[in-house]
């Protein structure tokens, strides 16, 4: 018994993983995926426009109204984004998952309408409504109240507005991240606590809290990193108001003559700004651990709300309705109408504007390279941030740390400074890839791993790693742990992830107006063209179109994973 007991340990010994060569070969790819585009970026910064080494550019961020009223401008912004962002969707996601609110599968669905709306679109929707002189909104204010023609309610054209808007779009994140932790909680753990005496305050402090904290905290991180890159509302709203972001101001460095190293000096700090906040997060959850064995188990105990049932469905119906419905609302008004000041009536509705769009040359092209772009990007980013997740928060491989860094890095690099590094570093041998689709993946790939990353890491945080021990002790390579084990009882996380990829990427405009051309354009592009040409009645039309095509790949991917499942409404 003891000479077989040595042989098998003997042959254990002598076992390889075969499964962590395929995770080495990620975990290259990724810095091959980061560091190129970053190297780049750093080669840039430290040179002049001759190509010698140089100070000059880091020493020029000293004047106030290149960089540091900018940078500071974007710090106070994202962080109201993030902070609104949070303060909306904790509530909801608690209402939605653990409350007997009515509707709250309805009040889910609303909320990702709102997840897969580009950003820039809803701009362009509170342009239509809230521009001080021709927004619909204060227009009704002027009728009603009699005000002067120049009076107005809302400016959208501010940083109060911007705020608005960016928050608007930011908060399904911290909404699905949230969630989707409270339905994949052990609710035993709540009965637990209430058994042992701990009253429904001391178990959401000491039970829920926790367990949801590492969600939040990324939420928050990626409502914060989204504000600070992000370049399609700012430009539309931001200039006219007649101050600079960061990334516009960038943005303006590449206009004729363009000052290509001088933009990358502007945009290092902002990785300075993104190693901190991971330096924070980290700080804040400590050496506690946020671990849950298995799924789900049991029907939980929904919170009930007696009398303020209603109330709190009409609280989070209000704000789905100005975050959601107004805007998509008067998208469809735009599209209907010849012109967007007209009034909606049946003598002014007219099917131009579909006309115009569809009858340019390109648009059927660019609708299927936006879906195969998408589709190949969500499919390979999701796949490849569960295997990054899984090397960091296992720890498998020497340098997990600098793995992590880099999954998350690219967050803090504005899109169009990252086209910039694309094009340069995928013009010239042996990686000639611009004029092609895959030159758009990999940028696609680059941008969203961050927030990829970010909600795969909080799920296996979630998750305890004696699950895969146990099957490893059991004879299973790690990427099989990770297939049979870990993906089912993440599938919700795994789902989401590939979502959110999908709809970054099909809606991603800095980076895709530099990399494609006549043959590779996308939707995105072909939005940005026409508001160069003042179609808003074109924009409304293909923002449908984008919102249409992302809801029933959401739907399709959401049935599939059985993405948040409740249990039944009471």
């Amino acid at each position: 018994m003891s000479l077989s007991l040595n042989r098998l340990a003997r042959g254990r010994t002598i076992h390889f993983d075969l499964s962590l060569v395929l995770l080495g070969f990620a975990g290259v790819f990724l810095a091959f995926l980061v560091l190129l585009p970053l190297g780049w970026l750093a080669v840039f910064s430290l040179t002049n426009e001759s190509g010698a080494a140089s100070w000059s550019n880091f020493a020029a961020l000293g004047d106030a109204s290149l960089f540091l009223h900018p940078f500071l401008t974007t710090l106070g912004i994202a962080l109201c984004v993030a902070t609104l962002a949070c303060g909306v969707a904790v509530p909801l996601a608690w209402l939605v998952a653990r409350t007997n609110v009515p509707f709250r599968r309805t009040l889910r669905g609303l909320i990702m309408t709102s997840f897969i709306t580009p950003p820039f679109i809803g701009a362009v929707a509170w342009v239509l409504l809230a521009a001080p002189n021709s927004g619909l909104l204060n227009q009704y204010y002027r009728l009603i109240t009699g005000a002067g023609p120049f009076d107005h309610l809302f400016n959208i054209f501010s940083a109060e507005g911007i705020v608005f808007v960016m928050a608007s779009y930011a908060f399904p994140y911290v909404f699905v991240l949230t969630a989707n932790t409270l339905d994949r909680m052990p609710y035993d753990l709540e009965e637990a606590s209430a058994i042992l005496g701990g009253g429904r305050w001391h178990t959401f402090r000491r039970v829920t809290v926790p367990m949801v904290l590492p969600a939040l905290l990324a939420g928050f991180l990626i409502a914060f990193l989204q504000a600070m890159t992000q370049f399609g509302t700012p430009a539309i709203l931001a200039l006219p108001a007649g101050f600079h972001v960061l990334t516009t101001k960038i943005w303006s460095l590449f206009q004729y003559p363009p000052k290509t190293h001088l933009a990358a000096a502007c945009a290092m700090p902002l990785l300075l700004v993104t190693i901190l906040l991971l330096r924070g997060e980290k700080y804040l959850l400590g050496r506690r651990g946020f671990t849950m064995i298995g799924g789900k188990a049991g029907t939980p105990q929904l919170t009930t709300l007696g009398l303020w049932r209603w109330p709190a469905l009409l609280a989070a119906l209000f704000v789905l309705f100005v975050t959601v419905l107004l805007p998509n609302l008067v998208l469809i008004r735009a599209s209907m109408l010849r012109t967007v000041s007209d009034p909606w009536s049946l003598q002014t509705i007219t099917w131009d504007n579909v006309r115009l769009v569809f009858s340019l040359n390109n648009t059927v092209s660019t609708l299927r390279n936006t879906l195969i772009v998408g589709t190949i990007s969500a499919t390979v980013g999701a796949a490849f941030s569960v295997l990054i997740a899984s090397l960091t928060a296992r720890r498998a491989v020497p340098g997990h740390r600098f793995l992590g860094f880099l999954a998350t890095a690219p967050a803090a690099v504005p899109g169009i400074v990252l086209g910039v590094a694309l094009f340069i570093g995928y013009t010239r041998p042996p990686f000639q890839l611009y004029g092609t689709l895959w030159i758009l993946l990999l940028a696609f790939l680059t941008i969203e791993m961050p927030p990829a990353y970010q909600q795969m890491q909080a799920a296996f945080r979630g998750l305890n790693p004696e699950l895969e021990d146990a099957s490893r002790i059991l004879g299973a390579g790690r990427l099989k742990s990770l297939v049979s084990i870990v993906a089912p009882l993440l599938k919700s996380s795994v789902a989401a992830t590939w979502c959110f990829v999908f709809i970054g990427a099909i809606r991603e405009l800095s980076a895709t107006i530099l990399l494609t051309t006549s043959k590779t354009k996308v939707i995105s592009v072909l939005i940005y063209d026409l508001n160069e040409g003042g179609q808003l009645g074109g924009i409304a039309v293909l923002g449908l179109v984008l919102m249409a095509v992302t809801t029933v790949v959401v739907i399709a991917a959401n049935r599939l994973a059985n993405v948040g499942a409740m249990a039944p409404e009471r």
